[in-house]
């Protein structure tokens, strides 16, 4: 298995995929507990849902499931929300706060260091690599980071969530033209509800790369399950109607985001 999957574009724009996988090692799925082996908190069906939006993107696909190394924490294990709920680096806890593994089969500073050579690095020089591909050939990159979660998860906050949730780390990570493109999309009276830097602001990958000042603009987009899945329970179907509904805005806002960058003096 390669902990990796790249679909090389020729445009400026790069997308993120972290929690798509769902590969495990059989020793690593074997200490994980019932609930664990459920891999309630994949991101279900995102790549199936941006597929085809913009052809000419070039798209980096972690292969391996969030549960073993979550690519999109420090790898310093620093929290990127202290005081608030989260999990960690190499989780222990689902996104309700229930253990995912079985009794003393956590995984060990050893088998985190481990993980973290064979899986989250690999991701991140992928991401790294084509970032610095298309910054050459444009001068400029986008990196729209994929994202999707349940719509309730009180463990993580209170109420419902937005079907979209902007990140950018307050403004940080991008230029303040790309950061309107994409809310202004999504303000738009279709139906669907926002927030721009809410509870989900930018995990470590759009942090980490998102430095407008070098030419590279970062930004993560939290998708609410409910708006392209048939229920947000097992088995995670996905709803063409929902998400042919929803790939509309999506396709306007990547589209928005190429089109902006070239307005961007490099």
């Amino acid at each position: 298995m390669e902990p990796v999957s790249i679909a090389r574009g020729d445009s400026c724009l790069v997308l993120a995929m972290p929690h798509t996988g769902t590969w495990m090692p059989e020793s690593a799925m074997m200490a994980l507990n019932d609930r664990g082996r459920q891999l309630t908190d994949t991101d279900w069906h995102i790549d199936r849902l941006y597929a085809g939006l913009m052809p000419d993107a070039t798209i980096v696909a972690a292969n391996f499931h969030r549960y073993l190394i979550d690519a999109n924490r420090d790898p310093r294990g620093q929290s990127l929300y202290p005081g608030q709920n989260t999990t960690q680096l190499c989780p222990v806890t689902d996104f309700d706060g229930a253990p995912i593994y079985a009794a003393g089969q956590e995984p060990d500073a050893n088998e985190v260091a481990a993980r973290l050579a064979a899986f989250h690095r690999p991701y991140h020089a992928a991401i790294e690599a084509e970032l610095m591909r298309v910054k050459e050939a444009h001068g400029i990159a986008v990196l729209y980071d994929c994202h999707s979660i349940r719509s309730e998860i009180s463990f993580l906050f209170d109420g419902v969530l937005p079907d979209f949730s902007i990140g950018t780390n307050l403004g940080v990570t991008c230029a303040s033209t790309l950061e309107a493109a994409v809310q202004g999309i999504c303000a738009r009276d279709d139906g669907y509800t926002h927030v721009l830097n809410g509870r989900f602001r930018g995990g470590w990958t759009t942090r980490h790369y998102g430095q407008p000042e070098k030419g590279i603009h970062a930004i993560q987009m939290e998708l609410a399950q409910s708006t392209y899945l048939e229920n947000e329970t097992s088995p995670w179907r996905y709803s063409t109607t929902k998400a042919t509904r929803l790939r509309r805005p999506l396709k306007d806002i990547l589209n928005a985001l190429k089109n902006t960058a070239q307005e961007i003096d490099p």
